[in-house]
């Protein structure tokens, strides 16, 4: 078994194991010497802790439970079934990257799933490099923050190892995201000056969703209603300039938010001179040029606990929510015969809205991840809204 550290609080809070077993990273980079050497580098261990995680993604891969294309991820650990498809647009190459990962970091109740969406000149270069980065850093966040709590967590209530649990996923994900736009600043091979991306990701562990945004892709979980209808629940916050939070913080930093005359409901954040970037976001990866002006990549992370009313989530990039509702997407997704196909169902949908609502505008790159939680048959889904 290459990663030991077993899991605190999924399973209601209760440990898999009576006894916990701990190691540190030496050992879980030791575990991995049976399938690759790796040498020693200069910058020292944190660079060897995320060849490490790397290596252990080419593992999962070759095992089938790691996907970075369109295509299925099913566990036959976990009783999760995952749909992905994406979608070139008509704006130049496809600069949506995403990633599925079962038993993320060798965690049999643990999936990783995110969609990228780059922007800019060198946008499917940040994306890519930002899909690479992202969880092998976390990974190796996770279970240092893991290991450094584990002493407190055995003396502490089930509720409270709970709070912490999660806390310790928030922590890793904030240490992530800075190390990772840190490493795009550094890269010679492009430039993430004027280019960034978006990040969405979602940790799937046990009866708990992690989410972590930057950006306005979106994550919306299909639930059952009291009245028995399907219903969708939006995890996530679309970071626009325009929101009252974001643009405070960007004028604070003497970066500018407004819209064009020609779309005046897209908001824009600008450098103090008002001529670039133009950026419709407020949170990414990169942009490098607005930094110093407002822009973050801190991101927004929340959990939810899953119930017997949940049915599954689904992650898209802007694309479809620009031409497809909340609750349009719950009924495509819960309407697909094949949950196999739910997310090229959803995308494809989402192509047919965008030629029939925004002929004028170049059809968006669009991608989709749909994460079943439970195995079940179309009938045995709740009703679902109708859609005036």
């Amino acid at each position: 078994m290459l990663c030991l550290i077993r899991n605190h609080y999924a399973n209601g809070g209760k440990r898999k194991d009576t006894k916990v077993i701990m190691v540190l990273f030496p050992s879980f980079v030791n575990g991995l010497a049976k399938t690759v050497s790796i040498k020693k580098e200069k910058n020292g261990k944190g660079e060897d802790r995320r060849k490490a995680a790397e290596e252990l993604a080419k593992e999962a891969r070759k095992n089938e439970l790691l996907l970075s294309s369109s295509g299925v991820v099913k566990s036959t650990k976990a009783d999760n079934l995952v749909s992905v498809f994406t979608n070139r647009g008509r704006k130049g190459v496809n600069q949506d990257r995403i990633l599925v990962w079962e038993e993320f970091g060798c965690q049999q109740d643990i999936t990783f799933c995110g969609v990228f969406d780059g922007h800019g000149p060198w946008g499917h270069f940040v994306a890519k490099r930002v899909r690479k980065l992202v969880p092998a850093i976390l990974l190796c966040n996770w279970q240092e923050n893991l290991a450094a709590t584990s002493l407190d967590l055995d003396f502490e209530m089930e509720a409270d190892k709970h709070i912490r649990g999660l806390d310790t996923w928030k922590h890793s994900y904030i240490k992530t995201y800075a190390a990772v736009d840190q490493d795009l600043k550094q890269q010679t091979g492009f430039d993430s000056f004027l280019s960034g991306s978006t990040a969405l990701t979602i940790i799937k562990q046990g009866e708990y969703l992690i989410t972590a945004n930057i950006g306005d892709s979106r994550a919306v979980l299909a639930t059952t209603s009291e009245d028995g209808i399907l219903t969708p629940y939006q995890l996530t916050t679309d970071f626009k300039p325009n929101l009252p939070a974001e643009a405070e913080r960007i004028t604070q930093c003497r970066g500018q938010v407004f819209s064009l005359e020609d779309e005046p409901e897209v908001y824009r954040v600008w450098m103090p001179n008002g001529k670039t970037p133009g950026l419709a976001i407020s949170r990414a990866f990169g942009d490098h040029c607005m930094k110093d002006f407002g822009l973050i990549s801190v991101p927004d992370v929340t959990h939810t606990k899953i119930t017997t009313r949940d049915h599954f989530v689904i992650l898209a990039t802007d694309g479809v929510w620009d031409v497809i509702s909340n609750q349009e997407a719950v009924n495509i997704v819960s309407a697909t015969p094949h949950k196999e196909k739910a997310a090229q169902s959803l995308v494809k949908c989402a192509m047919r809205e965008w030629k029939r609502k925004r002929s004028s505008i170049a059809m968006d790159d669009m991608s989709a991840i749909c994460l079943f939680f439970h195995s079940f048959h179309s009938h045995q889904l709740p009703a679902i809204k109708t859609v005036d």
